[in-house]
C-alpha cells in the first residue's frame, strides 16, 4: 500500500510484523548508480528520514537497510525497524524464523502520520 508519493519517489508499506517501508524512484532504475544525482539525492535522504524516525517512535534494537532487488529489478530501499523479539531476529527477515514475535508496538498509524508531517516539512 502506498503512503507517500512525490514527483521523485514514493513509499509502500510492506506487511510484517515490524515497521517496514520500501523506498521507490518514480522512474524504473535498476541500481543506485543509475538514478540521476538529483533522484539519489532524494532516494537516500528519504531513506535517512524513515530511519530516524523509526529510531525516535520505535526505539529498535537496530534498523536493517536493503537493496536487493532480485525479484523485483526495480530499485527500491528496504527500511525495517528490528526488535529482540521479533519473529526473526537477529537473522534478516528473510532468513529463518527463531520463534513467534511478540510485539507490542506503539501505533502505525501514528507513525505514518508523523513521518508524512516530516516528509513533507523536508
Amino acid at each position: 500500500m502506498k503512503i507517500y508519493e512525490n514527483p521523485t519517489l514514493y513509499i509502500e508499506i510492506e506487511n510484517s510484523e515490524i515497521p517496514w517501508l520500501k523506498i521507490f524512484p518514480q522512474k524504473s532504475y535498476k541500481e543506485l548508480s543509475d538514478c540521476d544525482d538529483k533522484t539519489r539525492d532524494k532516494l537516500l535522504k528519504t531513506m535517512l528520514i524513515v530511519e530516524k524516525e523509526m529510531i525516535k517512535y520505535y526505539q529498535p534494537k537496530k534498523i536493517n537497510i536493503a537493496m536487493f532487488g532480485n525479484y523485483l529489478p526495480h530499485l527500491h530501499i528496504h527500511v525495517m525497524a528490528r526488535f529482540e523479539n521479533d519473529s526473526f531476529f537477529p537473522e534478516p527477515m528473510w532468513g529463518k524464523k527463531q520463534r513467534d514475535g511478540k510485539l507490542d508496538l506503539p501505533n502505525f498509524d501514528k507513525f505514518i502520520e508523523l513521518l508524512i508531517k516530516t516528509l513533507n516539512n523536508a
